[in-house]
């Protein structure tokens, strides 16, 4: 059993994204990611030298679960890019690698804003498999500012929880098993898939956001992620939320305060 859930976690979720919605007035762009793969997106173009800001969707999703969020900035003045993560969407990837191989997209992304956008200081909003994927990257320079959304610390830990969810206290013998199948499916290890180990090397002004209720990422889990993080940080933890769409459960207080750590960073504002 676990070798066939195995198969399905890393299935790609390739599906057709289309256009952009016509109130986003997107350009369609698509990058080489070396090797032949691509990632693909929308960019929206905001105020000059207002800023940009790149968003990352979850895990077996694609750049459209972020469009709330992408609506919001772009009337705020936001130049926004939207990507598939590799192996989603439209972008390509034999495998979904749990933040591994898509930081390699994230990587050719930031590198393309700051050509794109020379004058401008950008900003990233990743979410659960999108904050992995960021903070796996590496990225440099660093970005001026990063909100973090429903990240796991390390992937024994985010598979074990997953599983408990389905097999109760028989999950703790299964997590072995999925961690022995990385090396053989994708190449890397659980040592490979650690964000709370990369965490500190980010030197960057960073919002941590989880929710209340998340199972996924508990709150002792954010807690640490938080406690490792450099300053300036802030932490957000939203009532009454699960592993969801925290922008969706709470709008209002998710834009009020995401704006704020924007115009702080980004426009050097006081608050």
């Amino acid at each position: 059993m676990a070798i066939q859930v195995g198969g399905k976690l890393i299935r790609p979720a390739h599906r057709i994204v289309g256009d952009a919605p016509v109130d986003l007035s997107a350009e369609t762009v698509v990058l080489q990611n070396g090797h032949g793969n691509v990632v693909a997106g929308w960019l929206v173009h905001g105020k000059p030298e207002m800023g940009v800001v790149l968003l990352l969707h979850g895990v077996r999703s694609d750049r459209r679960q972020m469009l709330g969020r992408a609506r919001f900035l772009s009337e705020a003045g936001y130049s926004v890019m939207l990507i598939d993560l590799p192996a989603h969407g439209e972008s390509s990837g034999e495998h979904i690698t749990f933040g591994y191989r898509e930081a390699e997209g994230v990587r050719t992304v930031m590198h393309y804003l700051a050509e794109r956008y020379p004058k401008n200081k950008i900003a990233v909003i990743g979410v659960s498999l999108g904050a992995v994927s960021f903070v796996l990257s590496k990225s440099t320079p660093p970005p001026s500012a990063v909100v973090l959304e429903s990240m796991y610390p390390t992937i024994d830990e985010a598979i074990l929880r997953r599983l408990e969810k389905r097999l109760g206290p028989f999950s703790r013998l299964f997590t072995p098993l999925f961690l022995w199948q990385l090396p053989l499916r994708l190449g890397i290890s659980a040592d490979h898939l650690r964000p709370i180990t990369e965490l500190p090397h980010l030197h960057s002004p960073v919002l941590i956001l989880s929710g209340a209720d998340d199972r996924h990422t508990t709150l002792s889990d954010t807690h640490r992620l938080y406690e490792v993080a450099n300053h300036p940080k802030m932490l957000w933890i939203v009532k009454d939320a699960a592993h969801i769409n925290l922008h969706a459960h709470a709008p209002t207080e998710y834009e009020t305060r995401v704006l704020a750590f924007f115009r702080k960073y980004l426009q050097g504002e006081r608050e």
